[in-house]
């Protein structure tokens, strides 16, 4: 057991360190060379930023995920266009659908499902912090501060120097988390999360929410498996999958050290949100 968590642990940090990379790479290029217009630019047109977040983060694998929360911590992006992120990633649902041959009407449907909660849910999210941060301002947080946070001195050195400081720092968090993670799932079982969510209709959706937590995909990976041996209903399926947004938090945690306040209250939102939907899902009584 402990191989196989060790094997797929290294499999899958590596699916990210592209992603990393040229995420690091694009935020220090904004900071040296675009002198703020890029980024004055991104802010205003944020208000659509969530419906563009809910599309990308449609993609296979957390990679897209892990990208919004350092451009988040970086101030690149909106709070409502990184949740939509977080709410459509799918990580391994898509592929785990395609190799057990679910009907394409069936696929299609749980991933407009997550691409229009996670719009709708960072757009009301974005309203009402314009609302509130009229009442309440703060600064806002702007690129170099990752640079401070983490004293790597970037401004001295070429960007591409600094971008990979960036990711080897990211990588080897993750890997320790996501190695860990993995022992947890596995040494519990699929079966034995199975038996305790089915027949818990309520509170089996609150517990879908926290297994989606877990920054791995193995709790992706766990709630397609169950839907499709219809252990969990599709509001338990749906809150699971919109909460688990791969290693996006375990990156938002540790690249926004400054901010752990907001990363507490976006992990929560996050969570209220998906369970709210599934909540809905069930009581009306949808099928995927």
């Amino acid at each position: 057991m402990l191989l196989d968590v060790l094997k797929d642990t290294l499999t899958d940090t590596l699916k990210l360190i592209p992603f990393l990379y040229i995420t690091y790479l694009l935020m220090e290029w904004l900071e040296e060379k675009a002198q703020g217009k890029t980024v004055a630019m991104l802010r205003r047109a944020r208000s659509l930023g969530p419906v563009a977040g809910a599309v990308t983060g449609i993609i296979p694998q957390c990679g897209f995920s892990a990208a919004a929360a350092s451009m988040y911590s970086g101030g690149v992006i909106t709070v409502g266009t990184l949740l939509a992120v977080f709410l459509s990633t799918s990580d391994e649902m898509l592929p785990i659908f395609i190799s057990e041959q679910v009907s394409i009407v069936t696929i299609v449907s749980v991933v407009g499902t997550k691409i229009l909660l996670g719009a709708v849910s960072g757009l009301i999210v974005d309203a009402f912090l314009r609302v509130y941060r009229k009442k309440h301002p703060r600064s806002d947080r702007h690129i170099h501060d990752l640079c401070e946070q983490d004293n790597c001195h970037c401004e001295e050195g070429n960007i591409f120097l600094s971008a990979l400081r960036h990711t080897v720092e990211i990588t080897i968090f993750i890997l320790i988390i996501t190695f860990l993670a993995g022992l947890a799932i596995e040494g519990i079982g699929e079966e034995k999360i199975g038996a305790f969510l089915s027949g818990q209709p309520l509170l089996g959706v609150a517990l879908a929410g926290l297994i989606g937590l877990i920054p791995n995909c193995g709790a992706s990976v766990t709630i397609t498996e169950l839907y499709l041996k219809g252990i969990l209903s599709s509001g338990q399926m749906m809150t699971g999958l919109l909460i688990g947004a791969g290693v996006g938090l375990l990156i938002l945690f540790r690249s926004d050290r400054r901010h752990m306040k907001d990363n507490v209250e976006i992990t929560i939102a996050l969570y209220l949100i998906g369970v709210f939907w599934g909540l809905v899902i069930d009581w009306i009584g949808i099928v995927f």
